[in-house]
């Protein structure tokens, strides 16, 4: 009678709780960071030009109201 029986690798010690969640800790989300525009105060991140206004570092780049009245 021949047995067909597998062996599985198994560890040597359990991880500990403390071992895991240190492994984890890079793992976790971060907000990225908003800043306001000077101009009109929406927020919007950082350099980057605001889609409400247009302007970037107080200067008109998106030209916006000239679109809107034309």
């Amino acid at each position: 009678m021949k047995l067909n029986l597998q062996l599985f690798a198994l560890p040597f010690r359990r991880t500990s709780k403390t071992k895991k969640r240190m492994r984890r800790t890079h793992l976790k989300k971060e907000v990225g960071a908003i800043t306001t525009c000077p101009k009109c105060g929406t927020a919007l991140r950082p350099h980057r030009a605001c889609k409400k206004c247009g302007y970037y570092k107080n200067e008109d780049v998106l030209h916006l109201e000239a679109e809107e009245q034309k």
